[in-house]
């Protein structure tokens, strides 16, 4: 008697590809980056125009990625979208990518911030807690913590689809409240006329502050291609709090009516956190100036880019409860990162699911378990996230991450052009707004970034163009080794 095909229940209704779409976004990242982007841009004004742009990347990114959502809603998602676009390497290369450094590096990276938003609230916790020394490298209790958190989020995946959504949508709605009640707070509360007389005096005001071990080296006007230069260095931060909407197309297979209500989620859920995201910093330069001093004993006197240990969202909540805010901060973070990091792990499993089945991954990552879930890529993706949570800081791996990222947002993008040669007749439910004009300025502003980072960034960003070049040989020996099995 032949036992019945395992196949993925379709479980994830519109309200909950929602939830995946935002809740994967919405991590750690908008509580912390715009201080970083403050030191690099300098101005008030500048400082919203990162994140315009990059919400109108996002924007943009998500709208084309309808087109593809509705004409093939299959599991795997974008990685089906490369495949069939150009060919079987470029999706695997995509795969391959998300396996080492996009996805797992994502989760890492949002792992470590939930512990070190936990050491706020519990100090052992801290990254200095050093626990032990194994082959050379010092583990901390924020490291331990940060893998204990996936194993967990990766357990409860392990048991369904509709576990994992339960959570989702909990953490989601969640923080997504909180986030909002920290927006009203800080702009029709804590309104600060400090603040606002030093910010909007010198609104366009644009400079780069170089810093090291805590003191100011320089300050450099920037106008022209440096303000160009340093906008697009800036929008590291930005983008990565913003990344990750994509997920939900991984998903496909396990959505009720994907052909309607993944380009539907994308819409709705990147549209939602690209507002939030605006309003929460148009709240944190009404409360706080964004120019400081790192030597300055007070919230106000340290700015927006030099709030401590970088945590904005915390200074800008101080300024009405004043120390009680670190702590309450601190626990809508650990919320908001370890929802974050339940969609993350939910749909990355689904991409090596979807190479296990084209025979480019391991034959186990495409069967499903009891559960109708890929548990054994599930659990490959854990382990390997773990380890990178042991290989470096968060500001390292979101370097790392975001570049990888780009190059396959701008492939996938060109795709849409490919696919309307290649396969005309096909059902296209929904259509890239504005093309060819939109989706070609999304094109030409990535590459852009790109370049950007390759010049003003290449510690990380070389790397990350290593990593997705690896793929190729492993790819070629992947198949050799296939074929004669």
């Amino acid at each position: 008697m032949s036992t019945p095909k395992k196949e993925f229940k379709q479980s994830l209704g519109l309200l909950d590809s929602t939830m995946i779409v935002i809740g994967s976004m919405i991590g750690s990242g908008i509580f912390i980056v715009s201080a970083d982007i403050a030191r690099t841009v300098g101005s008030p004004g500048m400082l919203l125009i990162v994140w315009i742009i990059t919400g109108f990347i996002t924007l943009t990114a998500a709208l084309s990625y309808g087109e593809l959502a509705g004409m093939m809603p299959h599991a795997g998602g974008q990685y089906v979208y490369l495949r069939e676009a150009y060919n079987p390497l470029i999706g695997f290369l995509y795969g391959w990518t998300v396996f080492t450094v996009i996805q797992t590096g994502t989760i890492a990276a949002v792992g470590v911030a939930f512990a070190k938003f936990t050491a706020v609230v519990f100090p052992w916790f801290s990254e200095q807690h050093i626990l032990f020394t194994l082959l050379g490298f010092h583990i901390s209790a924020a490291q331990l913590l940060a893998i204990a958190s996936i194993v967990v989020l990766t357990a409860i995946n392990l048991t369904g689809i509709k576990e994992g959504k339960v959570v989702q949508n909990i953490f989601t709605f969640a923080k997504t409240f909180a986030l909002i009640a920290v927006i009203f707070l800080g702009i029709f509360i804590a309104r600060n006329a400090e603040a606002l007389s030093a910010n909007f005096s010198h609104f366009w005001d644009a400079n780069w502050t170089a810093v090291k071990d805590g003191s100011i080296i320089t300050i450099t006007p920037l106008a022209g291609w440096n303000l160009i230069a340093a906008i697009g260095v800036a929008m590291v931060g930005s983008l990565f709090s913003s990344d990750a909407w994509n997920n939900i197309t991984f998903t496909a297979g396990e959505v009720i009516n994907p052909k309607k209500n993944i380009p539907l989620s994308l819409a709705i859920g990147t549209g939602i956190v690209t507002l939030l995201y605006l309003l929460a910093n148009i709240a944190y330069i009404v409360v706080l100036p964004v120019v400081g001093n790192p030597a300055a004993q007070d919230v106000l006197g340290r700015g927006i880019q030099f709030a401590t240990s970088d945590r904005v969202g915390t200074a800008t909540v101080s300024v009405i409860f004043g120390e009680t805010a670190a702590v309450g901060m601190a626990i809508l973070i650990m919320i908001s990162t370890f929802g974050c990091n339940n969609g993350l792990i939910l749909a990355g499993a689904r991409v090596y699911y979807a190479m296990a089945k084209d025979k480019l991954f391991f034959s186990k990552a495409g069967e499903l378990n009891s559960h109708a879930v890929p548990s054994w890529a599930l659990i490959v993706q854990a382990v390997w996230a773990s380890l990178l949570c042991l290989s470096g800081s968060y500001g390292d791996l979101l370097d790392y991450v975001i570049f990888a990222v780009l190059i396959f947002y701008i492939l996938t993008v060109g795709g849409i052009f490919i696919l309307r040669k290649k396969q005309p007749n096909a059902e296209r439910p929904y259509k890239a707004i504005g093309y060819p004009v939109i989706p070609a300025l999304y094109i030409g502003l990535a590459t852009l970034i790109c370049a950007i980072l390759l010049i003003y960034k290449p510690t990380f960003t070389w790397p990350g163009l290593g990593i997705v070049a690896t793929g190729v040989p492993v790819y070629f020996i992947w198949n050799f080794f296939t074929q004669k099995s």
